[in-house]
C-alpha cells in the first residue's frame, strides 16, 4: 500500500487535560496525550479506566466535557474497534465489510486484504471467520483509507497467543510501510514498555467528586488521571 500523506511536520493529534463524563460520573479526566508521525503510543489501563471512551474522544466519535483535542489538518484516521458484533442472519461477506465505509477500486481492496494476509480467503461470509481473521479484516477496513493515524482498541482480545503475536508483528509492518502513527489500547504493560515509543496510563476516576449541576464541574482529586511516560 502507498504511504500515508505526511502533511506538516507537527504531531498528528494532541489531547490536553481531556475529560469525559456520563451523567454524574467522570469516565476519564485530566488526560494528556500526543501521537507523532510514525510513533507507537500505548494507552494502558485496567477495566473501567475509560480507555475505549478516551480513544473514541480522540477520534471525534464522542464529545469531550473538559480540555481540548487538536488534530493535524486533513488527518485521515483509521479505527479498529474492540469488537464488531455481526448477526449470523446478516449476509455480510469479507469484501463487503471492507467497503462499508465507501466505494473503493478493486485494486485498493486487494491491497488492503493483502496487507493483512487475508487475500487468500476469497470472499466468505464474515460469520465464518475466526477471531483473529475478523480482527485482521477490521484492520484492512481501516487501512483502505491509508490513514495517517491508526487507533486500535485492544485488537488482540479474543485471539489466541500465536494470533496475537502475529497481529502485533503486522502492526509494526504497517507502521513501517505507511509511516503512520499508531495509538494502541491495551492491558499489556510489558509489551508497551518493550515496544512502545510512549505510554499513557489511565486510572479510574471514581474518587472524583460528583458533578455539581449548579456550579459546573465538581473539584478534581489531586493528581492526573493520565499522562505521558517520563
Amino acid at each position: 500500500m502507498e504511504n500515508a500523506q505526511s502533511g506538516d511536520s507537527g504531531p498528528l493529534v494532541v489531547a490536553r487535560d481531556v475529560g469525559v463524563r456520563r451523567g454524574e460520573r467522570w469516565i476519564v479526566r485530566h488526560v494528556d496525550l500526543e501521537v507523532q508521525r510514525g510513533a507507537l503510543v500505548y494507552l494502558i489501563g485496567a477495566n473501567g479506566a475509560g480507555k475505549s471512551t478516551f480513544a473514541k474522544a480522540l477520534l471525534g466519535l464522542i464529545e469531550i466535557d473538559e480540555g481540548a483535542v487538536e488534530r493535524a489538518p486533513l488527518l485521515e484516521m483509521g479505527y479498529v474497534p474492540q469488537r464488531l458484533p455481526v448477526s449470523p442472519t446478516l449476509p455480510l461477506t469479507l469484501r463487503r465489510l471492507v467497503t462499508l465505509t465507501g466505494r473503493f477500486a478493486e485494486r485498493d481492496i486487494d491491497a488492503a486484504l493483502a496487507a493483512v494476509g487475508l487475500q487468500r480467503l476469497g470472499d466468505p461470509p464474515v460469520t465464518t471467520l475466526s477471531g483473529g481473521e475478523l480482527q485482521r479484516l477490521l484492520l484492512a477496513r481501516a487501512l483502505i483509507h491509508r490513514p495517517g493515524l491508526l487507533v486500535l482498541d485492544e485488537p488482540d482480545q479474543g485471539v489466541d497467543l500465536a494470533g496475537a503475536e502475529r497481529f502485533h508483528e503486522l502492526i509494526e509492518e504497517i507502521r513501517r510501510d505507511l509511516g503512520c502513527g499508531v495509538l494502541l489500547v491495551s492491558h499489556d504493560l510489558k509489551r508497551a514498555m518493550e515496544t512502545g515509543d510512549d505510554m499513557v496510563v489511565l486510572v479510574p476516576h471514581e474518587h472524583d467528586a460528583p458533578v455539581d449541576r449548579t456550579a459546573g464541574v465538581g473539584p478534581a482529586a489531586p493528581g492526573p488521571g493520565g499522562g505521558p511516560r517520563g
